[in-house]
C-alpha cells in the first residue's frame, strides 16, 4: 500500500494542505553489498523509504518496510543520519514534507523482490557498482556506511 491509511484520513480532513509526516531510509547492507529498489512512482533506485506508523519505533518502521516492500528480513542496527526532505506535492495536489530518519541496518534473510506493487524492482548491488540515484540519497547511503557511531545531522 502506497499511502498509510493514517495519511489518508487525514487527508479527509486537510486537503491537499502541507502535511510533515516522519519517514524512514533504511540502508541493508550484506557484506560489501546495499539492498535498491527501484520506485515505481518514478523510477529511481533507492534504499527502501517509508512512512512511520502513529506510535511506531522508527527503527520497527524501517525494518517493517523492508520487509513489506522487499520481502528481505533486516535488523537495525544504528541511527545513522537525520534530515529534513524538501517540500513534495504529488500528482493529486498532495503536499507533504518529512522528517528523514535513516537507519543503517544488517541483513537476515530473504531474497529482494518487489513485494508490496511500490516498487517495480530489488536488488543487491556492491557498494563499488551501484546505479545512477540522486544526490540525497547518495548522502544517507553514506551516512549509513560511516564508521562513526554517532549520527549525522543536516544542518
Amino acid at each position: 500500500m502506497a499511502t498509510p491509511d493514517f495519511v489518508l484520513a487525514l487527508r479527509a480532513k486537510i486537503g491537499h494542505d502541507p502535511l510533515w509526516l516522519a519517514g524512514v531510509t533504511a540502508v541493508v547492507l550484506r557484506g560489501r553489498q546495499v539492498l535498491l529498489v527501484r520506485r515505481a512512482d518514478n523510477g529511481q533506485w533507492t534504499p527502501v523509504t517509508g512512512i512511520v506508523d502513529p506510535g511506531e519505533q522508527p527503527a520497527v518502521a524501517a525494518v517493517r518496510e523492508v520487509l513489506e516492500e522487499a520481502n528481505v528480513v533486516a535488523t537495525a542496527t544504528r541511527l545513522a543520519s537525520v534530515g529534513v526532505t524538501e517540500p513534495v506535492t504529488y500528482a493529486n495536489g498532495d503536499r507533504s514534507q518529512y522528517i528523514d530518519l535513516t537507519f543503517r541496518c544488517a541483513y537476515v534473510s530473504g531474497e529482494p523482490h518487489p513485494a508490496d506493487g511500490e516498487n517495480t524492482d530489488a536488488a543487491w548491488f556492491d557498494l563499488d557498482d551501484l546505479p545512477p540515484m540522486q544526490a540525497h540519497m547518495h548522502g544517507r547511503l553514506a551516512s549509513a556506511l560511516s564508521d562513526d557511531p554517532a549520527a549525522a545531522f543536516e544542518r
